[in-house]
Parts: structure tokens; C-alpha cells; sequence
């Protein structure tokens, strides 16, 4: 990864692009895309906490391959705890690192460092970013704030997404509820919903 300076222009341009998504994958894959080309790094990933299993599971990814992907299950208690304890984790030699669950794997992929951050949301972590990096790298304060800046971003984007998919399917429930026909049926005219007491004429204004 270049040693260059990631300018504020990448956190407007994540946010204008995230501001108009509905839907919580694609919200992480727009970051993973953003992180990975704003620090030319290998690659990026987007990982979300499954409560039941205690496992990291896979959202959106960016530069890596399938096989590095697949190759197993991610338990965030046991190894790197970004996502448990809250905390960037910088990982500069995968290779000579007792965290990594997978060395071998990632050595074959051409990981050398890593950095891990947590996605926090309402004061709970949700999930984590890993960006990779080809080359021996040692994470600067800048680079972890940024990266921590991503992930407020991405945590609050995927909630505001999951809510409004609620909203959404609410609204459906309670139009089926009502039945069909009530909806789409009936043209709203500026005189609907007036008691009769009233003089229509007034409604014009």
C-alpha cells in the first residue's frame, strides 16, 4: 500500500453514495470498494456478527479471492477481537501473528498486514471492516481513524436501511390488512374528508 495521506473527499464521496442506498448489502459493498481504492490496499471486507453461531459472516468483499474467501468460518471470540472488544486491531506480519486464524490461507492469497476495525451502531458492534494490504505495512493513527470514520458510517447506513425495510414491510402488512381494494381504488379530491357542516367553497383556498 502507498504511503500517501487519504483526503476528506473519500469520507463525502462514501457518504453521498451510501446516503442513497436502501438496502444494507449494498451499503457494504460500497465500502468495501471505497476503503480498498482509498488506500490502494489488496483488498476489503465487510463483516457482520451472527449472535447465534459467534461467527463473523461475510457481507461484501473487495480484491480477494473466492478460495481466500471460503476458507472457513470466522470466529470473532477467538481470534482477531476488533469485533468483540471494540478496538482496532493492526496486524502488521499475518505470518508471525498467534491472531490469525487462517496464516496459510492468507499467505497464498499475498496478505501481508491487516487492519481490522469494528462497525459499531447504536452502541453496539454489529460487525467489522478488514482491509488487507500486499505489502508490510504499519497502520498510521490516520489510517485507523479514517477506517474507523468508514465503519460509524457504514454501521449507522445498514441500520437506517434495515429500519426503513421495516417501515416498509409494516406499511405492506397494514395495507393487506385493510384489504386491497381500500388502496389505489379511490382519487383524493380536495373536498374528501370535510364535515358537512363546513361550506365546500372554503377547501378552494
Amino acid at each position: 500500500m502507498e504511503n500517501h495521506t487519504l483526503y476528506y473527499d473519500t469520507i463525502t464521496r462514501l457518504t453521498t453514495a451510501i446516503s442513497q442506498c436502501k438496502d444494507p448489502e449494498e451499503v457494504a459493498c460500497i465500502t468495501a470498494e471505497s476503503v480498498k481504492t482509498a488506500f490502494n490496499a489488496k483488498g476489503c471486507c465487510v463483516f457482520l456478527v451472527d449472535r447465534d453461531t459467534r461467527e463473523l459472516g461475510l457481507v461484501a468483499s473487495s480484491g480477494l479471492s473466492n478460495d481466500y474467501l471460503n476458507k472457513g468460518p470466522i470466529h470473532f471470540m477467538q481470534s482477531i477481537m476488533e469485533a468483540k472488544d471494540a478496538i482496532p486491531i493492526a496486524i502488521y506480519d499475518v505470518m508471525d501473528d498467534p491472531r490469525i486464524e487462517y496464516p496459510q490461507q492468507a499467505r497464498k492469497e499475498g496478505i501481508a498486514s491487516l487492519l481490522g476495525v469494528p462497525v459499531i451502531s447504536h452502541n453496539k458492534i454489529i460487525g467489522a471492516i478488514r482491509v488487507y494490504t500486499s505489502s508490510p505495512w504499519e497502520f498510521s493513527f490516520n489510517d485507523i481513524t479514517m477506517v474507523q470514520a468508514v465503519a460509524m458510517i457504514c454501521g449507522m447506513a445498514m441500520d437506517m436501511c434495515r429500519m426503513y425495510k421495516g417501515y416498509k414491510t409494516s406499511i405492506e402488512i397494514l395495507k393487506d390488512m385493510r384489504g386491497k381494494g381500500t388502496y389505489g381504488s379511490r382519487k383524493w379530491t380536495p373536498y374528501e374528508g370535510v364535515p358537512q357542516s363546513v361550506d365546500p367553497s372554503i377547501c378552494d383556498f
